[in-house]
């Protein structure tokens, strides 16, 4: 594991474009269980609860469940220390962008810039009329769903629930990046969830070359991975900090 490591930090002061793929497994150091497994959100809640039209039907039983599983879980969550290395890169400027499953915000919380909410961002709602959007912070001990000061319609959290559409912007942008990028590292995810999963594919068929962290193999392990540490985000990725800051680049 110790030369993989190595070599995958070699790799990352040699990129010019290292582009972060995380998923739900970059944020269980902070307390915030991944959605599928064993012990993931999904075993416990039914996703049905978190359909677009259901919130519709349902605004305030939908608003009490998000809350209880969500805002209650992630709002007053700290960055882990994957979050933190990854952050220290790019400050360093070995990371350009990172693309993002989770909706936790701990990305920016750590400190990190160009960060792609694929799947949106829990600190936002938005207006399911006029489409404004508000701090999360400011409704989300409401008891009930809140409606928009603007224009009454319910304000739902600001990430895609089941039956929602990826925006145009963000599937293309991230596509985009995916394809110019010359090294993806992929963090903690499964690969199942669609269209997220297609992301390190067009890397790879762009020719980015590929390091993957995660506990247990991916759907990208045997297909598309060049390197794969498997253990924790939190322990490796600041273990791969280490060796690059103190390693200088051959650039």
């Amino acid at each position: 594991m110790e030369k993989l490591i190595i070599e995958s930090a070699e790799n990352i002061n040699q990129a010019k474009n290292v582009l972060i793929f995380s998923g739900a497994g970059i944020s269980t150091g902070s307390g915030i269980p991944t959605f599928r497994g064993d012990e993931g959100i999904w075993t416990k809640y039914n996703p049905e609860y978190f359909e677009y039209e259901y919130f519709l039907e349902h605004p305030d039983e939908s608003w009490k469940l998000t809350k209880y599983v969500f805002y209650n879980r992630m709002l007053d969550s700290e960055p882990s220390t994957a979050h933190h290395a990854i952050s220290q890169l790019q400050q360093m400027g070995k990371i350009q962008t990172i693309i993002t499953q989770n909706i936790d915000n701990l990305h920016q919380r750590a400190g990190s810039k160009n960060v792609i909410d694929f799947h949106g961002n829990i600190e936002r709602l938005v207006c399911i009329g006029c489409e404004k959007k508000y701090s999360a912070v400011d409704y989300y001990q409401y008891e009930s769903a809140p409606h928009c000061p603007e224009c009454g319609n319910f304000l739902k959290p600001d990430f895609i629930f089941f039956g929602e559409q990826i925006p145009d912007k963000i599937y293309l942008q991230s596509i985009r990046e995916a394809q110019f990028s010359d090294l993806l590292i992929i963090i903690g995810t499964s690969g199942e969830v669609m269209p997220a999963n297609l992301i390190p594919y067009t890397a790879k068929k762009s020719g980015s070359f590929i390091i993957e962290i995660n506990t247990h193999p991916s759907n990208y392990t045997d297909n598309i991975t060049d390197i794969f540490l498997e253990g924790k985000a939190d322990d490796i990725l600041k273990e791969l900090k280490d060796i690059v800051v103190n390693k200088p680049s051959k650039k």
